[in-house]
């Protein structure tokens, strides 16, 4: 590893259910093929290696459910991989035993990334999660029992029949765990999905109220003294005795636009201006990697504009100042100036530069803003 690259994502796609809204590269079941992904996964690790740099900063598995692989084939792949500051594992309830807890933190895990989503058994129907509200619970204390000490939640709201007062629930059940970190996304469904057929007329009018609820997930958490640091993500702002950070360090990687390696079947890497795409197809994925060659995928080259608008899209849902300096294109000067008026954002000084921020009113119009910013 000689490489610049220090942010790495691996893609594990195997789940024991596909939930009806999900749209990532997933595979259901599948036990007997968990270790021979593991060895195509590290194969691709070892022909791509070379763009990490000597000390990788962040490592993620995703997918998928990372912890629905065999303890054998789970346990080989975080002792095969690169040590890292942060190493985020994400975790579905039902799959976490006090044994696998213990396996990550004993094979440097440093952060659980845990899908609660609700806490309503009645909502994880529709979502069609295999969990239950106890089994987010007692996954969560079993990461605690052995000192994790930066475990996430994820929620997702605008769920077809869910009212207000059921995400008032929701959050009030997630703060009672103290968790050190949340992410709050409002449901996506594909059109044409399964979920969407069933749900449609549902999901037209949770539509009209994602906004509502966007506001009250913000007003809920910063009251409850969370930073409010991206567009879904809040964090504690730390430990009392210790410099801790607990914003997602793996995703501001992206956010800040830096180059990633991904490998896996479906992953994606953005390296050097170029964006490549591994097949979604696991088959033909570990072929591959058996032959000892470069996995199919696709690639295409970031021209300076395409990389600039990135740069504004995802540096603008930060609660920090966005540097302009080299982005100058990509950005309406009208419409900053328009902005600035009306109190959606606020300009100073970044590295002798000029930057940007969005106010609090500003992030809540998010997309809408920053559109009208995009030359």
């Amino acid at each position: 590893m000689n490489g610049h690259i220090r942010h790495l994502y691996l893609h594990v796609p195997f789940c024991a259910h596909r939930c009806g809204y999900c749209d990532f590269v997933t595979v259901v079941g599948r036990p007997g093929e968990h270790d021979r992904y593991v060895e195509a996964l590290l194969r691709e690790l070892e022909l791509e290696g070379g763009d990490l740099a000597n000390e990788v900063e962040t490592m993620f598995l995703g997918g998928g459910t990372p912890t629905f692989l065999n303890a054998g084939a789970l346990e080989r792949l975080l002792r095969a991989t690169p040590r890292a500051a942060e190493v985020t594992v994400e975790a579905n309830p039902e799959t976490v035993t006090p044994e696998l807890a213990l396996l990550l933190r004993r094979n440097g895990v440093t952060r659980i990334s845990l899908g609660a989503q609700s806490f309503d058994p009645r909502l994880l129907r529709v979502l069609e999660r295999g969990a239950s509200p106890e089994d987010v619970r007692r996954a969560f204390y079993a990461f605690r029992d052995v000192e994790f000490d930066n475990i996430s939640l994820d929620l997702i709201y605008g769920i077809p029949g869910q009212s207000t007062a059921d995400l008032e629930r929701d959050l009030d059940q997630a703060l009672a765990l103290e968790p050190d970190h949340l992410s709050c996304y409002e449901l996506e469904a594909k059109s044409g999905t399964r979920f969407t057929h069933t749900f449609g007329d549902e999901l037209a009018r949770q539509a009209e109220a994602m906004e509502g609820y966007f506001e009250r997930v913000v007003e809920r958490l910063t009251g409850a003294g969370y930073r409010w640091y991206e567009t879904a993500n809040f964090c504690r702002p730390g430990a009392p005795a210790a410099a801790a950070d607990f914003r997602a360090q793996h995703n501001l990687a992206y956010w800040h636009g830096h180059d990633y390696l991904g490998v896996g079947v479906g992953a994606v890497s953005t390296i050097a201006g170029e964006r490549r795409r591994n097949s979604p197809g696991l088959a033909r994925y570990m072929a591959a990697l058996e032959a000892r060659t470069p996995p199919p995928r696709e690639t295409e080259q970031l021209d300076d504009e395409t990389a600039q608008i990135e740069r504004v899209l995802l540096g603008l849902r930060l609660d920090e100042p966005l540097s302009l300096t080299g982005l100058e294109a990509a950005v309406d000067a009208d419409a900053l100036r328009k902005l600035e008026r009306l109190g959606l954002a606020e300009i100073g000084v970044e590295d002798g530069g000029r930057s940007l921020l969005l106010t609090p009113r500003g992030r809540f119009l998010g997309g809408g803003v920053t559109a009208e910013l995009l030359a």
